[in-house]
């Protein structure tokens, strides 16, 4: 291939590259004596910024993952809790219905004892009112049958029958 007939711009001179390897050497130099340690410090300074963000928020997880785990704690104490309230308030009301069933129960034993006293009482009382008022009509029949002179049991018979119409309708 013949580099004689390419145009001039697609084959520089020898002229042209020592001043453009000079151009860049020059360009590198200063790049790399400035230009690439600023460059590099940022690049690391953004690297230790990501690192660092990165490591607070992994913490951050493990923050969050602890109170998640002490807050499930908290919560299944607060259930635990909650059952045993539950149970020592029903074991409570059971004591105090007992109780009132066992207060009810005496209470009404009391109170049957008590009628039935009353009821024996007023039985004692009404027979021994009986008993005087069968007396007196026992003795105001024999008190009449007495003052009367009775001869024959016709006449007596006839006697009592008077007197028993006479006190009951007296009654």
């Amino acid at each position: 291939m013949d580099f004689s007939k390419l145009p001039s711009i697609l084959t520089p001179d020898l002229g042209l590259l020592f001043w453009m390897l000079l151009a860049f050497l020059v360009v590198f130099f200063v790049l790399a004596r400035y230009g690439f340690p600023a460059i590099v410090n940022m690049v690391d300074k953004r690297n230790q910024y990501i690192n660092e963000s990165l490591r607070k928020a992994h913490e951050a997880s493990e923050r969050l993952e602890n109170i998640k785990q002490e807050s499930e704690a908290m919560l299944q104490e607060a259930r635990v809790q909650q059952a045993q309230i539950l149970k020592e308030a029903a074991d409570t009301r059971e004591a105090i219905v007992q109780k009132a069933q066992e207060k009810a129960k005496a209470e009404g034993a009391r109170l049957l004892a008590e009628a039935k006293a009353e009821i024996e009482g007023e039985k004692q009382q009404a027979i021994r009112d009986i008993r005087s008022q069968v007396a007196e009509l026992s003795v105001v029949v024999a008190e009449k049958v007495l003052k009367e002179k009775l001869s024959t049991d016709a006449e007596q018979m006839k006697m009592i029958d008077r007197l028993l119409d006479d006190v009951t309708a007296a009654k």
